[in-house]
């Protein structure tokens, strides 16, 4: 029997086995941590953001900055509607929050963790933890997998590691090229007078920019101890995670909270003022924002909150909109999302074949995950991307003739 060996025990390689013919394959997991799965442990708060109820692959792409053409052919063959159904053919049911981001109806990532280990018990998959790889020598028959457990001989590679540099190191000593790894997905720092005192604000949504690199992104925004997080920060950090990392994390936002223009919120200000002019500015309920956070604006606009409406003069009207609609802030570092952490960069996707993801490079050596230069916004398209990578390494595996 041929040996198959999966370098990484997350999801891309945990699917693939769970995919693979196991009459065909002997087939062995080695996975450097003490648990496998941990990603998935985490994901989305506990829960497992599963995938993204999203099934015409030509919108799917549009969620990933870096493999967005490659992965058109790859969701094609396996896209969400068919990880909905694999699951749910193994008797676990996800369902669609109104966001679109997909979750086991258990609300526990235990559920996901759980179908995994026994679709690859059934299959005798042996699964080595705490294996570190250290090397992989290519023989001309076979790959010899040094590992910190002994070394391990295999027909077929599965490599499935995520994006550790040391990983990315050993299939670059094996001829494959890399593009160098930087953060995406993170929050920005930012210590703007603004945002002081107020932890824990939110906004259903707002707009986002980026002038110096003329992009901008929408959703909701959190306000942290440390400056700004929440969806439309996450995706603006996805799309320029590369820009971002040469400004070295120092650059300029503009941040408009109301998600209206200058001119719709002055004229919600001046009908206001007509129909409560008694009312102080401080009490006065115009836009969709909180107290704490309406109060804040006021302060940073030198806004007398006990003044009344009808006192407010153009200029301090001014102040208020600007602050509000076009507030520009320093961003001065960044802060890693932990739970859904994720890198840009990794191997080169010229070197690819995504028919059915083959190295290019090397024979009998199949890549998956986030070892690839393949990253997405959050909200279950990272996992996505795994699923369908492993299906597809699986689905050719098991039609060789051997």
């Amino acid at each position: 029997m041929k040996q198959i060996i999966i370098i990484g025990g997350g999801a891309a390689g945990f699917f693939c086995a769970s995919n693979l013919d196991e009459k065909k394959y002997n087939i062995t997991i080695l996975e450097q941590n003490s648990d496998v799965l941990q990603k998935v442990k985490i994901s989305g708060g506990g829960r497992c953001n599963v995938t993204h109820a999203c099934f015409d692959p030509r919108e799917l792409v549009q969620f990933y900055p870096r493999g967005n053409k490659e992965l058109l052919s790859v969701f094609t063959k396996f896209q969400p509607g068919d990880t909905m159904e694999w699951f749910e053919q193994r008797n676990v049911p996800l369902k669609i929050e109104n966001d679109n981001r997909t979750f086991p109806e258990s609300n526990s990532s235990q559920t996901i963790i759980n179908t995994f280990l026994n679709e690859t018990q059934k299959k005798n998959v042996s699964v080595k933890t705490k294996c570190v790889v250290k090397e992989m020598e290519k023989t001309e028959e076979k790959y010899i997998v040094k590992t910190s457990s002994g070394d391990f001989e295999a027909d077929y590679i599965v490599y499935a590691t995520g994006s550790s540099p040391k990983s990315l190191k050993i299939i670059e000593n094996l001829g494959h090229k890399i593009v160098d790894l930087v953060p995406s997905l993170f929050t920005f720092n930012s210590k703007d007078e603004l945002l002081q005192d107020i932890p824990g604000t939110s906004f259903e949504n707002a707009e986002i920019s980026i002038p110096a690199l003329k992009t901008e992104e929408s959703g909701p925004l959190l306000i942290t101890h440390w400056g700004l997080s929440g969806p439309a920060v996450l995706k603006i950090s996805a799309w320029e995670a590369i820009s971002l990392a040469k400004s070295k994390y120092h650059f300029e936002i503009e941040v408009n909270f109301i998600s209206r223009s200058m001119d719709e919120a002055e004229e919600s200000f001046q009908n206001f003022k007509q129909s409560n002019p008694k009312k102080t500015i401080g009490q006065a309920k115009i836009f969709e924002v909180t107290n704490r956070f309406w109060q804040k604006v006021l302060d940073v606009s030198k806004v007398d909150l006990n003044k009344q409406v009808s006192n407010i003069s153009g200029k301090e009207m001014q102040k208020i909109l600007e602050n509000l609609c076009k507030k520009k802030l320093k961003v001065t570092g960044k802060s890693t999302f932990k739970d859904e952490f994720v890198t840009a960069g990794g191997v080169d996707l010229k070197e690819i074949n995504f028919k059915n993801m083959s190295s290019k490079i090397l024979p009998n050596f199949y890549i998956a995950g986030e070892v690839l230069n393949i990253d997405a916004v959050t909200g279950g398209f990272n996992f996505q991307a795994c699923w369908s990578e492993g299906w597809l390494i699986a689905q050719d595996l098991n039609t060789l003739e051997l």
